[in-house]
């Protein structure tokens, strides 16, 4: 049995046709149904629906033999024991910076001053902030970063942007990008050993779906 762990929302409609291109057509819609291991239309390939952030522990543990997981999840967990071998190049977006309106931020940073930054890629950021020479108290949230410099919990915040209406909804606007975001498909090392006459395929049927994308 190969089992692939997905998301639900726009990472698994985004993987649909790859997987469409790999010949799998899962049996259910997870966000009209209650299962959480959803089959196939081949019996030896199942999908088990989590949490993006539990993607990368799934596979790592072997509880799932692949997956598709964002680089900003990646960055913030424990890889080892996996295999990153493709960008999907989808659920595509940018890590930025982001301050309320009014907020000089070039000005902060060229005095040195020491920023309350709040986000959930705490070590993304920690590293981004590090290389910049800055220094910066971290305060990790799980909700939504734009209220932190609303009512001042943050001076900054550093959170995936896709088109940006969020922000200016918000009266926030983007200063800095610190880099791409993309999903990635992620396989256990084990499993691609002992499964490799399984798992393969998959992948280079991904691979060509992408090229061909």
């Amino acid at each position: 049995m190969i089992t692939i762990a997905l998301s639900k929302g726009r990472i698994f409609e985004d993987t649909l046709p790859l997987l469409a291109a790999a010949g799998l057509t899962p049996a259910e819609d997870p966000e009209k149904s209650r299962k959480l291991i959803i089959g196939t239309n081949r019996a030896d390939v199942r999908v088990v629906i989590v949490r993006a952030s539990d993607v990368p522990t799934y596979v790592q543990y072997g509880a799932a033999d692949l997956g598709v997981a964002g680089k900003d999840v990646l960055l913030e967990s424990n890889t080892q024991g996996i295999y990153q071998p493709l960008d999907l190049n989808i659920g595509k977006c940018r890590m930025m910076v982001a301050v309320q309106n009014g907020f000089d931020y070039a000005a902060a940073v060229k005095r040195g001053a020491r920023l309350n930054v709040a986000t959930k890629y705490v070590a993304t950021a920690r590293e981004h902030f590090s290389k910049k020479g800055m220094h910066v108290n971290l305060i990790k949230l799980y909700g939504s970063m734009e209220l932190a410099p609303l009512t001042g919990l943050a001076e900054a915040i550093v959170d995936l942007v896709s088109t940006g209406s969020t922000l200016k909804a918000n009266n926030l606007l983007a200063v800095e990008e610190i880099m791409q975001i993309s999903s990635r498909l992620i396989v256990n090392r084990a499993a691609l050993k002992l499964k490799h006459n399984e798992i393969q395929p998959l992948i280079n049927a991904f691979e060509a779906a992408v090229g061909a994308s």
